[in-house]
């Protein structure tokens, strides 16, 4: 390998001694700005930011190496080049042995250090010279991506200039999620959304640092994907949805594809299908499996509690154990929701039987149980997860059976609440949930739900008042930024003045991708203030 690569795993196991070195002069004259790492508008905020007031300028002349034979590195480097590329225009060899010598090296290591033992930490060591980061997993080394990618500055592609430098301010940055579990919830059921919408809103939530996205795939209105053993469902099912309009679904392919998009961000794809209410989709493209004892038809509307499987044929659970069999065998997460909300028509013992059979089917397929809180009032396992939106006495009885829970209540985390009565989309019946409201409450202590029961957080987007990416983005931005720095960072390091001083700069970034976001009055948003420095050889 090429002395750089050889010179990069060097100075990975030295690189105490390069942070606190003064590096050789370069042969470029650099005339940067003195720069805070401390202020940078990083979302979300490290565990520990500790700045050296100087700058690391990337430019044209910079270079990545990564960790080539660990897995995933050289994969995380390439997406680092592509998204500089977006970014700037810079294009950055990613481990290219046919390169002229470079002045400024990103190094992508794979380290064993007992400091990044747990799966997404990494560190961040930033000099004049070189960035190093530093992870024992690629999944940490992906989140230490969006970290640079967060702290280099927004300047635009077509500024004149001899080259362009982006100036990155030096320092050191250890880091390290305090929940597992970082999710968003996108209701395709009540609304389809495209599999290019889907990526899109897959690309924000990773920068972000989301590791899940939760798909509702079915609902009264609307069955999104395909199952090749009952075909009627997307034929039927997936033929409308809310308001009338034409609906849309998923095939195999085409959710593997998002699966597989989401995997190359390091997130995990939960799939959902609602039952045993929530079901009027599916029993309309099989009458059979109808339990209301009302005649089925398609339905558009908004109101829920109406349909429930019948939960005491066989039939139901083969039709069942099917659905279950094709979306596991195509979503390699470990996860697998059966809804189990709103259940309303469906008798008690009926409810509970059912929850407790399809368990087992989940189980059988190799996949860890997810439900709404309905579900902790089935004898069900403790290694199954209860989401915790509602009810109290549900999130207490899941810690009484020893269950993990995910923490998504309504009134705090749910992205389809209006900002307030103006707001052009979505609903209030749980609360009005402004941007601060969004942020200021904690999940270690919301309800009483004990620290070491709690999985981690889920943003749920429901779709009823939504049909396209640009309401999407209205309601989940720029409140999904907040609940991604509850999930991640730790108590100490949220705080409100703080945190939208640094949302108001996400800005910049938002507008580049073209994001629709919901322009807050709480937050003094800075539009994008380019600047550029003219560098010139000596």
């Amino acid at each position: 390998m090429k002395s750089n690569l050889i010179k990069a795993l060097f100075i990975s196991c030295i690189f105490v001694a390069l942070f606190s070195c003064e590096p050789e002069k370069k042969k470029r004259a650099l005339n940067l700005p003195q720069t805070d790492l401390a202020i940078e508008p990083m979302i979300p905020m490290p565990t520990k930011v500790i700045p050296t007031n100087s700058g690391f300028a990337l430019d044209k002349f910079t270079a990545i190496y990564t960790s080539e034979n660990a897995d995933g590195f050289p994969e995380v480097g390439q997406f680092l080049s592509e998204k500089i590329h977006a970014k700037t225009s810079l294009d950055i060899p990613v481990n290219t042995e046919d390169t002229p010598e470079r002045e400024g090296v990103i190094y992508i290591n794979q380290s064993d250090s007992l400091e990044l033992n747990a799966p997404e930490a990494y560190q961040l060591y930033i000099t004049k010279d070189s960035i190093i980061l530093n992870a024992n997993t690629s999944t940490g080394a992906f989140r230490g991506v969006q970290t640079i990618r967060q702290i280099i500055p927004e300047i635009p592609n077509d500024t004149v200039a001899p080259y362009k430098v982006w100036n990155i301010p030096t320092g050191k940055i250890i880091d390290n999620p305090v929940f597992e579990y970082r999710g968003s919830m996108l209701d395709v059921a009540r609304h389809f959304f495209c599999v290019e919408d889907v990526k899109k809103y897959i690309d924000l939530l990773a920068y972000y640092k989301y590791n899940v996205l939760h798909l509702h795939l079915s609902d009264d209105q609307g069955w999104r994907i395909e199952i090749k053993s009952w075909p009627k469902l997307t034929e039927v099912g997936g033929s409308t949805e809310v308001g009338g309009k034409s609906g849309g679904f998923y095939t195999q392919e085409e959710y593997s594809d998002i699966v597989n998009y989401a995997a190359q961000r390091h997130m995990t794809i939960v799939p959902e299908i609602d039952m045993p209410g929530h079901t009027n989709a599916a029993s309309v493209s099989y009458p059979f499996l109808n339990g209301n004892g009302k005649e089925v038809k398609l339905y558009t509307g908004m109101r829920v509690g109406f349909s429930t499987f019948d939960t005491r044929k066989d039939t139901t659970y083969a039709f069942i154990d099917d659905v279950v069999r094709e979306i596991s065998a195509i979503s390699p997460g470990p996860y697998f929701h059966i809804g189990g909300d709103e259940s309303h028509v469906t008798k008690k013992k009926d409810y509970v039987y059912f929850v407790e059979k399809v368990e087992k089917i989940v189980q059988k397929y190799g996949k860890r149980m997810i439900g709404w809180d309905e579900v902790t009032t089935a004898n069900i396992d403790s290694t199954s997860i209860s989401q915790f939106w509602s009810s109290k006495a549900n999130a207490d009885l899941a810690v009484e059976k020893g269950m993990k829970i995910i923490m998504s209540p309504a009134k705090k985390a749910y992205l389809d609440m209006q900002y307030d009565s103006l707001s052009k989309h979505g609903l209030h019946w749980a609360a009005y949930i402004p941007t601060d409201t969004a942020y200021k409450w904690s999940p270690e202590t919301y309800e009483g739900v004990p620290l070491e029961n709690i999985l981690g957080i889920e943003a749920p987007l429901w779709s009823e008042t939504i049909s396209n990416i640009d309401e999407l983005e209205y309601l989940a931005f720029p409140r999904a930024i907040g609940y991604a720095e509850l999930s991640w960072s730790t108590p100490e390091n949220r705080d409100w003045e703080k945190y939208k001083v640094r949302l108001a700069q996400q800005a910049p970034f938002l507008d580049r991708m073209n994001v629709k976001y919901y322009p807050s009055p709480l937050i003094d948003w800075k539009k994008s203030q380019y600047t550029y420095k003219e560098i010139k050889k000596d």
